[in-house]
């Protein structure tokens, strides 16, 4: 499994299982995990981890890393981590998975590489950083946290929480307790430009063809072709 973990904000259906995945590596003789939440919850999923650690008596070892919005945290050579802010009841980020390569500069397009070359050696920089966002996960959030960083509408694939969907939800009390429903994901459809979306979070007060029928039915054409459910 992967050994880099990344928490967008400490409600029990996102992190409850924190504990299990570290005690689980070191169970399996992996090494500690690398664990990445908001600055402010630092120290309390520490004395989480050391609470677990008494009662369950094994080493809870890991790395914490407190992340801030405009963080960003390089996975690899080609792959880096942006954290942006999202709007829910506690603190609160998403995440973006960036491709990043180097290209040549514009203006040396057409040059022969010798003299690409050359420019090189005599210590002018020839080539630019591009960065391509992959995947975005948005964690829990009200529409402010789509609104405030438009990067996650170019992702290659978003994943984000749509908690309500039925037109009797009140959308001002759903927004204050920072989740989404269908209506803002359709008031937003022309900027979504991510190949794929997929909604997710929904109520346990519904069941899946309630939430399937629904859905499918209001989204637009364009935008419902992209769009998967995770239930």
């Amino acid at each position: 499994g992967t050994d880099t973990f990344f928490v967008t904000h400490a409600h029990l259906d996102h992190m409850a299982a924190l504990p299990v995945y570290v005690a689980r590596r070191r169970m399996m003789k992996m090494p500690p995990p690398t664990i990445y939440v908001p600055e402010e919850i630092v120290e309390n999923v520490w004395r989480l981890l050391r609470a677990w650690q008494r009662l369950d008596r094994g080493r809870m070892v890991c790395e914490l890393i407190g992340v801030k919005p405009g963080d960003e945290i390089s996975l690899s050579r080609e792959h880096v981590v942006t954290a942006f802010a999202t709007k829910h009841t506690v603190p609160s980020l998403g995440y973006v998975v960036w491709d990043r390569r180097k290209k040549l500069k514009p203006e040396f397009h057409g040059l022969p590489q010798e003299k690409i070359r050359d420019i090189r050696l005599s210590g002018v920089e020839v080539s630019q950083e591009v960065r391509l966002p992959l995947f975005c996960y948005m964690g829990d959030t009200s529409p402010e946290g789509f609104d405030h960083y438009p990067p996650l509408y170019e992702a290659q694939v978003l994943v984000t929480e749509l908690t309500f969907f039925r037109p009797e939800h009140r959308k001002e009390k759903i927004h204050k307790f920072g989740h989404m429903h269908l209506d803002d994901i359709i008031e937003r459809a022309d900027k979504f430009q991510n190949e794929l979306i997929v909604l997710t979070h929904f109520s346990t007060r519904y069941h899946s063809q309630q939430i399937q029928r629904s859905v499918k039915r209001r989204l637009p054409p364009a935008l419902r072709e992209r769009v998967k459910l995770w239930l």
